[in-house]
């Protein structure tokens, strides 16, 4: 029989050549594998996104349930105001015609699973509605890229409001770095 001391050195022991298999390792793999990931080699992202100048933006509308509750306007609410913002970055010439473009950016809010809060405080739906902006090769009608934003929760109408101009603003946000970043990108992957 092992004395209370030995016993405890013994265990003691154990859990010093256990470490390894414990959660302190387990976590520590995760961030071993985001660094690996860091280390991967960025895709190249489609030359016509940075050589365009000519760009449709094209209203895929909002899904019903939310205008004007969550929130405020019409379902035209995002394209109008996507609209104003690719218009003030002044990057591409916005052109009224798909025709004359060399891109088409689409863009829409959605609500994934429908309405399910009748009051709707928590929004039109869980998970949150979703801003989408999808990038086309206008001669193709291949989607080039799509960049996607949640619409934060908020229990007021201004809060509402206001996460939707936020997501809306990032999305203007990552196409503005998108655009910024191909020139490098697809020299790199020739």
């Amino acid at each position: 029989m092992l004395s209370p001391i030995r016993l405890f050195a013994f265990y003691l022991v154990a859990m010093v050549v256990m470490a390894p298999a414990s959660p302190i390792a387990a976590r520590q793999q995760p961030q071993q594998q985001s660094q690996q990931q860091l280390d991967v080699p960025a895709a190249p992202i489609p030359p016509a996104i940075f050589s365009a100048k000519k760009v449709f933006i094209s209203n895929a509308g909002a899904d019903s349930g939310l205008f004007p509750h969550p929130f405020s306007g019409s379902q035209e609410r995002v394209y109008n105001q996507f609209y104003a913002a690719m218009q003030n970055w002044g990057r591409y010439d916005l052109v009224g015609d798909p025709n004359e473009a060399d891109l088409v950016f689409e863009i829409r809010l959605s609500a994934p699973n429908g309405p399910t809060n009748p009051d709707k405080a928590k929004g039109a739906s869980d998970p949150l509605p979703i801003a989408r902006l999808e990038i086309l090769d206008r001669k193709s009608h291949y989607v080039l890229w799509t960049v996607t934003e949640s619409v934060s929760i908020a229990w007021f109408q201004k809060s509402h409001d206001r996460n939707l101009d936020d997501a809306l603003s990032a999305l203007l946000v990552s196409v503005q770095k998108l655009a910024k970043s191909a020139p490098a990108s697809t020299s790199a992957a020739k």
